[in-house]
């Protein structure tokens, strides 16, 4: 009897052995699917883009590209923007898409240094933080997209209404908010080519600020040729102000007396340079810089880390280098280009 109780005792505790194994086998299978599950979800990465207010024609442009280069390599575009342009509404934004866990955030920024705080944040959480097109200061982004070389867009507006006044004569210049770092960075760059001794009969006599708000760039082209009787011209580096600027001087019929220059979205100054208020202006495709700061947001998100040297592959874009700017980096998409009564007709439908 004590050997078949023995024997019993045996196999009771061989089969409660079985069990516990077969138990954690199968949680560690279990552990095992669930962590393929969650990796392999088919959960896109988000990838946000801030623009700098809603309702910009520009802004849109930069949104449709963007969205089309996140579609293209497998990722989920967010596009957001404040109804005003401040750092406030988009510091707000910002702290919405920390807690949504993106991949990436690339801003157009209002300010290029109140961001600081809420950037770091969102790098220290492990989101990859670009700036694009109004750039935020070095410590607060990894890269920054340069629309184009900020010398040669200040310069070549210079150039232009020297050319259209003939060398002589009273000057403004209608820029966006006095915050933004790349309309301040072009106007430096505009101040510096009037120091060219061939400008010597032209004044700069106001850099106003139209806020890139309609109503406001109005009222300000409205001051700038009340105060100035004697203007000659007005560069307007600011697709809102140019047009702004562009519907003043053709409502007070004043094409002949005040040219106009700057950047421009095709679709709204054709009208102004078909009828010579703006015998020409410049600008660059803003889809293509919305579809270039995506495709850099990928690179960065994919292990690049924005240092000088890297090459950057921006889609088909091709690959562009990164380069200095000031204390960090960036990559610069390309020289601004040219419309004029000659190649209008087949850009306004473009964009």
């Amino acid at each position: 009897m004590k050997k078949l109780w023995s024997l019993f005792l045996f196999v009771a505790l061989f089969s409660v052995l079985l069990v516990a194994c077969s138990t954690v086998d199968d949680a560690s299978s279990s552990t095992s699917t669930n962590s393929n599950t969650a990796g392999d979800s088919g959960e896109k990465p988000k990838y946000a883009f801030i623009f700098k207010n809603t309702g910009n024609p520009y802004g849109e442009k930069m949104n449709e590209g963007f969205k089309k280069a996140v579609e293209e390599f497998g990722g989920e575009a967010i596009l957001r923007a404040p109804d005003q342009p401040t750092a406030e509404g988009q510091i707000q934004i910002i702290e919405q898409l920390i807690t949504q866990n993106v991949a990436a955030i690339a801003i157009a920024a209002n300010d290029f240094d109140a961001l600081q705080p809420v950037l770091k944040k969102a790098m220290d959480k492990g989101i990859q933080v670009l700036s694009v097109d109004s750039s935020v200061n070095a410590n607060s982004r990894m890269l920054h997209v340069n629309q184009a070389n900020p010398e040669r867009i200040g310069r070549i507006q210079i150039e232009a209404v020297s050319e259209m006044i003939d060398g002589e004569g009273e000057i403004a210049v209608l820029s966006a908010t006095s915050q933004a770092s790349n309309q301040n960075l072009w106007i430096e760059w505009m101040k510096k080519e009037l120091e060219d001794s061939k400008y010597a009969n032209i004044k700069l006599v106001k850099v106003a600020y139209g806020d890139d708000l309609r109503d406001k760039s109005v009222s300000e082209t409205e001051a700038l040729l009340k105060s100035y009787p004697n203007l000659k011209a007005i560069i307007a580096p600011t697709t809102v102000g140019i047009a702004a600027a562009g519907k003043v001087l053709t409502d007070k019929g004043l094409k002949d007396k005040v040219k106009l220059t700057g950047l421009g979205l095709p679709s709204e100054m054709a009208s102004y340079i078909e009828s010579g208020i703006s015998p020409w202006m410049y600008l660059w495709n803003p889809i293509d810089v919305g579809y270039g700061a995506a495709y850099a947001a990928s690179e960065l998100v994919n292990g690049k880390t924005g240092e000088i040297g890297e090459k950057f592959s921006l889609g088909d874009l091709g690959e562009i280098d990164v380069v200095e700017d000031g204390d960090g980096t960036q990559v610069m998409l390309g020289d601004p280009f040219k419309f004029d009564a000659s190649n209008i007709g087949e850009w306004k439908d473009v964009y």
